[in-house]
């Protein structure tokens, strides 16, 4: 039985009303319950938790699912301050033990000490800016994408607690030119393949 943990960091702020992140958690569901033996909690930042719960939640996945709007090309103030809360409360107890280095050598080594090895995660963002916004020369991003540009530190964040990555997904466009039919169909089929791949050897 493998187990996967939702995290919907989507929040009402502002103009947001957090609705579009808990239709792509919805979405999630729908695709996860299509394969057996997989075992799903989800959090709902938005509805409050409870940090050493939360810890014992990252120890028991086999797979975490981040889904979070961006705004102001970061992570949301919510889903800030859980990461915050939650890492720091699993120091020693499940998260991370240090960060890697030795004061024989504290030159080397730095971001081993995870204790979540073995895991995998995927994020998916939903931003304004279009996608052509990264690819095409001229635009905002200078042709950098949002995994090697925005998500640079929330990758390495993850790589610091020794979580693997799988591959991203990135809706585009969501306030000036919506589909949400459209957008979540080609989500379902791109984390339907990335599931396959990962349990391919238990559908053997």
């Amino acid at each position: 039985m493998k187990k996967v943990l939702i995290i919907n960091a989507g929040q009402n702020f502002g103009h947001s009303g957090g609705k579009y992140n808990q239709t792509i958690a919805e979405n999630t569901l729908k695709v996860l319950e299509n394969f057996e033996n997989l075992e799903v909690k989800v959090t709902n930042i938005s509805e409050g938790y409870d940090k050493n719960e939360e810890v014992q939640k990252f120890v028991w996945a086999d797979f975490i699912i981040y889904h979070t709007p961006i705004w102001w090309f970061q992570l949301p103030n919510g889903f800030k301050k859980y990461i915050d809360e939650v890492f720091t409360a699993g120091h020693a107890k499940g998260i991370y033990m240090s960060d890697g280095r030795t004061s024989d050598n504290p030159a080397i080594n730095y971001g081993t000490g995870g204790m979540l090895g073995g895991r995998k995660y995927m994020v998916t963002t939903s931003w304004n800016a279009p996608e052509t916004a990264f690819t095409l020369s001229g635009e905002f991003f200078n042709e950098t994408s949002v995994d090697n540009g925005p998500l640079f530190g929330f990758h390495k964040m993850n790589a610091f607690v020794s979580l693997e990555k799988m591959e991203s997904f990135h809706f585009h466009d969501v306030e000036k030119n919506a589909n949400i039919e459209r957008d979540m169909e080609i989500y379902q089929q791109h984390l339907k393949k990335v599931f396959e791949q990962e349990l391919k050897p238990q559908l053997a």
